[in-house]
């Protein structure tokens, strides 16, 4: 049983609507369905294209599959709506969503431009609905493990973090490179660190199609002592999901394509002299101890993110990956945006002159860049 309480009545079950069944559509479906035994009904899939519109209904013949998901949203019989469609959909989506009186989950990013995001924040809070951001590995066992790590304070103070996210593909046609990718690596480097950049610095290249970077390398500011930089590319040969992090007193690497060692805290690092009175006093002092892997409970976390948006719903708590947290990330993402556009220029996040900056993509430069 679901007790709602907003007004103290009590629900059978909770009814989920999922808009867009596309590239991860498809895996969203799957994990809404498997939850029938908590009390969650998929009802309805909404789906533009008709050939998966038909891959829909093959795999879910009990629900309703349409075309327009404005038909979800108004739909007095969902609670709830699951966005899972191009970045550029996101913002009217979720608002028509919200102002409909749902509860609503969008998959990363939470929205094109920082202006955007704050508006769902805001109308979200308004309309007292849970508002959520598919922010997936902040729900791996791996990342848990490591926030626990870092806060026990066992690496020291967080001194430099590095991530790698590289692959060959998937080209989008709707966004760059660093919209795409890096989203999980700001949501993850915010979790873990509990705070976001004060600045950001960012060069990329088009490679492929004309005025689409494919490759980004990206720095971030958190105050005087801590730099995170990312790389993301869509132009690699290997699949690599690494971060590297830095501490005082031990260093961490997670490898998330590694199916045995996610996680290995290295006892390692390098102590300068505290005094020295010539330069042949000066001695670097090196520490090389135990490296330790530990043991990780193997859960999906696509199946965790899910339970926590529905758990929220029924609590009416603010979700791990809420409404907030997306908006650090979009914020983030425009100012690197911002940073791109000025040849590596550094940005702070607070710069009003990117509420309205965004990565979303011109359909036609992507024809003229085929051609």
């Amino acid at each position: 049983m679901i007790i709602d309480l907003t007004n103290g009545t009590v629900e059978d079950r909770l009814r989920i609507g999922l808009i867009g069944y596309g590239y991860w559509g498809p895996n969203l479906a799957r994990v809404l369905d498997h939850l029938r035994s908590d009390g969650v009904d998929l009802v309805a899939i909404a789906e533009r294209d008709a050939t998966q519109r038909m891959r829909a209904s093959e795999m879910f013949p009990t629900g309703d599959v349409v075309t327009d998901g404005t038909d979800l949203i108004h739909d007095e019989g969902i609670d709830a709506v699951v966005i899972a469609t191009p970045v550029g959909s996101h913002f009217d989506l979720a608002a028509t969503a919200l102002e409909a009186g749902k509860h609503v989950f969008v998959e990363k990013p939470l929205a094109a431009t920082v202006a955007e995001a704050e508006d769902l924040v805001s109308l979200a809070r308004r309309k007292d609905r849970v508002l959520m951001v598919g922010h997936v590995f902040e729900y791996t066992e791996a990342v848990s493990y490591i926030k626990r790590v870092i806060e026990s304070g066992e690496l020291g103070d967080i001194l430099y973090i590095r991530s790698l996210r590289v692959n060959l593909g998937i080209y989008q046609t709707d966004i760059n490179v660093l919209w795409d990718l890096a989203p999980h690596d700001l949501s993850i480097i915010n979790y873990l660190l509990g705070t976001e950049p004060t600045s950001v610095s960012a060069v990329g290249q088009a490679h492929v199609t004309e005025g689409v970077p494919d490759i980004v390398n990206l720095n971030l500011n958190f105050g005087e002592q801590t730099l995170a930089t990312v790389v993301v590319s869509w132009l690699d040969p290997r699949k690599i999901r690494e971060m590297t992090i830095i501490g005082s007193k031990k260093m961490l690497v997670y490898d998330d394509v590694s199916s045995t060692e996610k996680v290995r805290v290295f006892d390692k690092g390098v102590d300068g002299p505290g005094h020295y009175e010539s330069f042949g006093d000066f001695h670097y002092a090196y520490r090389y101890g135990d490296i330790v892997s530990p043991m990780l409970e193997h859960r999906e976390p696509l199946g965790e993110e899910c339970r926590h948006f529905i758990d929220c719903i029924r609590l009416r708590k603010e979700p791990r990956s809420g409404g907030r947290s997306g908006l650090r990330v979009v914020r983030a993402l425009a100012a690197a945006q911002a940073s791109l556009e000025r040849h590596g220029a550094r940005i702070t996040l607070d710069d009003p002159l990117t509420r309205e900056v965004s990565g979303r993509v011109d359909r036609l430069l992507i024809g003229r860049g085929a051609e």
